[in-house]
């Protein structure tokens, strides 16, 4: 059994791109930190994540109901250009891209500086 690589890891098949994008648990992890603090100040109730070919991506809501109050996108294909992160707001307006997610989040991170402190 030599040459087989340990369980669990992911190998990428040079050549041919992958399924699905999907978020790496760093990346994750930074997202649900936030999703957490922001329900703790009563901002937002419910997320959705969805993962498709070209784009990963993270909505965070109000009500269950409502149209989403932030979206995270991860584009790995604008990597080399904008960056592959942008926030979207409610209406679908760009509100941040970049290459970094923190830089990305950090408009998030500001309004919850507010909502606590106010």
């Amino acid at each position: 059994m030599q040459g087989l690589p340990p369980a669990g890891q992911i190998l990428a098949f040079p050549g041919r791109p992958p399924n699905q994008v999907g978020f790496e648990r760093s990346e994750l992890a930074r997202i649900l930190d936030l999703y957490g603090r922001m329900v703790a100040a009563g901002e937002w109730r419910d997320y959705a994540m969805d993962f498709a070919r070209d784009c990963a991506v993270f909505a965070a809501f109000r009500r269950t109901a409502d149209v989403p109050q932030m979206r995270l996108e991860k584009r790995p294909a604008l990597r080399a250009k904008q960056g592959m992160w942008t926030l979207f707001g409610e209406h679908g307006q760009v509100l941040k891209r970049g290459h970094e997610l923190a830089n990305v989040l950090a408009p998030v991170e500001r309004r919850l500086v507010k909502v606590v402190e106010g």
